[in-house]
């Protein structure tokens, strides 16, 4: 089972993808030895679909999740054997992909998801540093979760949905700041959110 033991059966685990040239967070479930994730759309679901090889690492990192959710800028440095990828230095797995389009509605609307599932070929080498997880890491994951779904609800005209987000971000904001949070990740979302909320005639502070 190797590093598959680590991951409780049932339980959603925020973990990097690593496709052939992007990389973003995703929840993955275990059931057995195979990883099952959803991608709503992006780079990594078209990668997917063209190029069906990709490695799935662990960070404890939360800063970095956030980075990679929204697209910030990072520095990693990359390994790989030829047909697949990975970030030096992080443990993981790596294997093919197999995936099917599914419709999907929600608050925010109808779309298309990509629901895929790994079973690993091998695994990456690799050491996470001494760094425990923080309250205020938990905080500014929500603030991340809840933004990146704040934007396309501002986009799809959601002004209720877009409300509770926006409250939704600001509270994981002052928590994440009560707990001793102090990365600047944390204020560029605010901003973010409050940017994107426009002239919404709701009006949210």
């Amino acid at each position: 089972m190797g590093i598959l033991e680590f991951f409780n059966e049932g339980q959603v685990y925020e973990v990097l993808l690593i496709t052939r040239s992007n990389v973003a967070p995703v929840g993955v479930v275990r059931a057995g030895r195979v990883l099952s994730f959803r991608l709503f759309g992006g780079r990594s679901a078209g990668e997917l679909g063209e190029y069906p090889y990709a490695s799935i690492q662990i960070t404890n990192d939360a800063e970095l999740l956030v980075k990679l959710a929204l697209n910030f800028e990072t520095h990693l440095e990359f390994g790989g054997d030829g047909r697949y990828r990975w970030i030096r230095g992080l443990p993981g797995v790596y294997g093919e992909v197999k995936s099917r389009e599914k419709e999907y509605v929600d608050e925010i609307g109808k779309t298309k998801i990509l629901e895929c599932s790994l079973e690993p070929k091998g695994f990456i080498e690799g050491n996470l540093p001494p760094r425990p997880l923080s309250r205020a890491d938990f905080h500014l994951i929500e603030m991340a979760v809840h933004l990146t779904r704040l934007l396309p609800a501002v986009e799809g005209g959601k002004e209720e949905v877009v409300e509770r987000l926006y409250d939704e971000v600001i509270s994981n904001y002052r928590m994440y700041k009560r707990f001793g949070g102090r990365s600047k990740v944390a204020d560029r979302m605010v901003k973010m959110a409050k940017a994107g909320l426009g002239e919404s005639p709701k009006n949210v502070r």
